[in-house]
């Protein structure tokens, strides 16, 4: 079994080696920071077991850096405060933000020994790190977004109302949703919509006091819009705040008579836009790196360092499929590149691995052909029939295509048509659609 892992921040270089070889004598894999750059630099690229924070450090103090780790949800180790200077108030403080425990130096040998033994059986407990809205950036606009929602938390003094966030699929609703949750409260991610139309209600207590978060509504039937609506009514009894999403133009589909009005003017009550990736392009570096990490923290996987012409070539990427797809190609990265660093050639050949073909001269033309072949398709196409009935013909028409052009793989039908396999089940079922011979 591996060697647990401790890192030690103090800037005297004294206390540093003294610590490390007590703790080495024990048997623990030691690593020594001598300021809080360089414990920043390390947390960023793995997760200590534990680690001895010195309060008292010339170029940032251990409280400060405490709270930014806590900020970018990287306190997910216990951190033992030292300091030779402690107050009650300033050990008070550590603990609020998230610190396990506090050291007065000179340190004895037992106490120290003793509290890193607890700290280690309490970091078997704690939850690994997960994306979360610090994650997606500093940007004004996720900064202004957070401020909404920092609103809309505290606007439930009654009962909390149900809220409706508006953007990309694959992008930042369900990271929104979460930010609304509290602190050891329940939260459900509904996958499974025929419990709508069955029981609507049993999903409400089984979420009591927490949050529901229920992505893509509009391509709820008529059944499970209603089943949605009874839900939304009866919330408040339960105490459950209700989160949906959609990529969709909901009052358009209102007014072609595709989306209840009742459950639509229910839901924009309170309701935010959640912006796409690439309108806070800056942030990608940030959020490369955050990806990079959260790899490391729950499979296991080594960090990978991405070299400035990677993360330039990331930020000025189109991203379509907004944060899903980022974190696919930076994942496929991590496992596919060979060198030490992750560069241009690398972030070239994942982004564009699906390219027909690099000759921009036959591209052109394979174009063309396919632009007359949509042509010739709307051509046949029947346009006098209701919207409800071409919609669903233009779909099986579009399913049809794109499931012979994969082969049947679902996994790249779903990548394709930009849905969640479980939305693209029930997308086939419903167009009666049959993916096997």
């Amino acid at each position: 079994m591996a060697s647990k892992h401790i890192l030690v921040v103090d800037d005297e270089v004294g206390i540093r080696e003294l610590l490390r070889d007590i703790l080495q004598d024990e048997g623990y894999r030691v690593q020594l920071a001598e300021n809080a750059a360089v414990a920043r630099a390390m947390r960023s690229h793995e997760r200590p077991d534990v680690v001895l924070l010195d309060i008292w450090m010339p170029d940032c103090d251990g409280i400060s850096l405490l709270k930014e780790w806590a900020n970018a949800n990287l306190l997910t180790m216990p951190v033992v405060m030292m300091s030779g200077h402690g107050t009650i108030d300033t050990a008070v403080e550590a603990t609020r933000i998230g610190a396990f425990d506090f050291l007065e130096k000179p340190i004895a040998l037992q106490k120290l020994l003793k509290t890193v033994a607890t700290a280690l059986k309490h970091s078997e407990q704690l939850p690994r790190s997960e994306m979360n809205l610090v994650s997606l950036g500093k940007s004004p606009l996720v900064i202004a977004l957070k401020e909404r929602l920092d609103k809309i938390a505290a606007s439930n003094s009654v009962a909390p109302a149900p809220v409706l966030l508006i953007g990309p699929k694959g992008g930042g609703a369900e990271l929104c949703a979460r930010f609304l949750q509290n602190d050891n409260t329940p939260w459900l991610h509904l996958q499974e919509f025929s419990q709508l139309v069955q029981a609507p209600l049993d999903i409400l207590a089984q979420v009591t006091d927490g949050v529901l978060f229920i992505d893509e509504i509009a391509e709820f039937n008529k059944t499970e819009q209603k089943g949605l609506l009874l839900l939304l009514t009866k919330a408040e009894k339960y105490n459950v705040r209700v989160v949906c999403a959609t990529s969709h133009n909901l009052p358009k589909l209102q007014a072609e008579g595709l989306f209840d009005h009742n459950l639509l003017q229910i839901l924009s009550t309170t309701s935010l836009r959640v912006p796409s990736l690439d309108e806070h392009k800056e942030d990608i570096p940030d959020l490369v790196v955050a990806i990079a990490n959260l790899q490391f923290e729950l499979f296991d996987i080594p960090y990978r360092e991405f070299d400035v012409a990677a993360l330039n070539a990331l930020r000025n990427a189109p991203w379509p499929g907004d944060i899903a797809q980022l974190e696919a190609v930076v994942c496929n990265l991590i496992q596919t590149s060979l060198g030490e660093k992750i560069g241009l050639d690398d972030v070239s050949r994942v982004i564009h691995q699906f390219d027909d073909t690099p000759q921009h001269n036959i591209a052109h033309s394979n174009s063309e052909v396919a632009l007359a072949g949509k042509l010739a398709a709307v051509a046949e196409f029947n346009l006098e029939q209701p919207l409800r009935e071409a919609r669903d013909d233009f779909e099986r028409l579009y399913f049809t295509h794109h499931i012979k052009s994969v082969a049947g793989n679902m996994n790249k039908l779903a990548e394709v048509s930009g849905l969640e396999r479980t939305h693209l089940y029930r997308k086939l079922k419903q167009l009666d659609i049959k993916t096997k011979g």
